[in-house]
């Protein structure tokens, strides 16, 4: 009895807590027994498997149900969400580009990335996208294509838009059942959060990281500033109210997340209860969620800018004002596109690094310092990406509501 009582207390209790808990607990656990602490990686390893599991099932399941279950009246509201998320991706990359120019950084390369093959191009980026469109839907469901997914989900759901209301019933009825998975698995975050901490400290440790303090804190700068700051903005000046409450609860119920499971599509399932907590339509952020975390990537073409301006900056290079302002929207395209590139937004500097004529084997060695700051980086990166998705459907959601009113 009194074991039921102690689930059953755990499972009313406040989340974000509770991940907390998990945090403090993983980092002392690191410090007294490193040996132990890589051994309990296997709890964090388990729910990040769970969450990418059932993420690709969950967004072509609710995707389609909302689409064939949309009353012919009701109105979605993507475009302003996909111009806020383009233009969130752009912003970044010129922030990039300020701080890099105010704290310009020297590198000392490494080898490491010489087994990856980057791509050629912006053409490469964009064709790789493409056929991820057009992919098997069995296969894009295996492979978590969310490009795919989404296109067939689309499909599905507008085909299913005259079915009758019991087709559409048993849809809408999947979709509750597959979200009741999701809510339990994400009742687990603070089990597997305290597993990724230490395993994560126990075998990676910062030592690596003292060398390469300046990078990390311009991209932190970078990432904290478009969060803190130029986020609040684009939100205030799109709902008239203060931004900071809706701005603080998205990094704290979706950037503490994904911070620590480095995964935008692991995230999705997070983001998705955390727009129905905050009621938004349901419509949209079945969609524009799964296509957040495909195209709004402030935080890879912050990580792409940078890492490039200190390659540049390396290697000599003069560049005038123009050629930066061309380094942010290609960044911003490159960015879109690191979902369907292997390696995500470090094997897309290269392609960046190309406009100022640096070799690539020079390159590389830029995308290894990324993969040893990675740690911090990815994660910081991710967290970004992912609480913005939400703060950007919410905002447009409450601007449209007040709208209404």
């Amino acid at each position: 009895m009194q074991h039921n009582s102690i689930i059953a207390r755990f499972a009313r209790g406040n989340l974000v807590l509770q991940i907390l808990a998990g945090i403090i607990l993983g980092v002392g656990l690191a410090t007294v027994s490193p040996d132990h602490a890589q051994s309990v990686g296997l709890l964090g390893s388990l729910f990040v498997g769970a969450l990418k599991a059932v993420a690709p099932i969950l967004v072509f399941i609710l995707v389609a149900a909302s689409i064939a279950n949309q009353k012919r009246d009701q109105h979605t509201y993507m475009r302003p969400i996909v111009v806020l998320y383009l233009l969130g991706t752009f912003t970044a990359a010129l922030t990039a580009v300020v701080l890099s120019f105010l704290f310009p950084t020297t590198l000392t390369l490494v080898s490491g990335a010489e087994g990856a093959t980057p791509p050629q191009g912006i053409a490469e980026v964009l064709n790789t996208l493409l056929f991820k469109l057009v992919d098997n839907p069995v296969n894009a469901l295996m492979s978590a294509n969310y490009i795919g997914i989404l296109a067939w989900a689309i499909g599905l759901g507008l085909a299913l838009h005259h079915a009758s209301a019991t087709t559409k019933a048993v849809f809408e009825d999947l979709s509750h059942g597959v979200s009741q998975i999701v809510r339990f698995i994400i009742r687990l975050a603070p089990f597997g959060i305290f597993g990724l901490v230490a395993s994560t400290l126990a075998t990676t440790g910062f030592e690596a990281l003292a060398g390469y303090a300046q990078l990390l804190a311009v991209l932190l700068s970078s990432m904290a500033f478009i969060a803190l700051v130029v986020n609040p903005i684009i939100v205030l000046v799109k709902t008239g109210e203060n931004p900071y409450p809706l701005v603080l609860q998205c990094i704290r119920e979706s950037g503490v997340t994904a911070f620590f499971t480095r995964s935008s599509a692991a995230n999705i399932p997070v983001n998705m209860a955390l727009c129905e907590k905050l009621k938004l339509d349901e419509d949209t952020y079945s969609v524009s969620i799964p296509l957040g975390a495909t195209i709004n990537m402030a935080g890879a073409a912050i990580t792409i800018t940078t890492l490039t301006l200190a390659a540049v900056h390396t290697m000599g290079i003069e560049i005038d004002l123009m050629t930066a302002l061309l380094l942010s929207v290609v960044a911003s395209v490159s960015a879109c596109g690191a979902s369907g590139v292997a390696g995500g937004s470090l094997l897309l500097i290269p392609l960046a690094c190309g406009l100022f004529g640096i070799p690539n084997e020079i390159a590389m060695q830029v995308v290894a310092v990324g993969f040893i700051i990675g740690v911090v980086q990815d994660s910081a990166e991710t967290a970004l990406n992912s609480s913005t998705d939400v703060v950007f459907t919410a905002a447009v959601c409450k601007a449209k509501q007040k709208q209404a009113k």
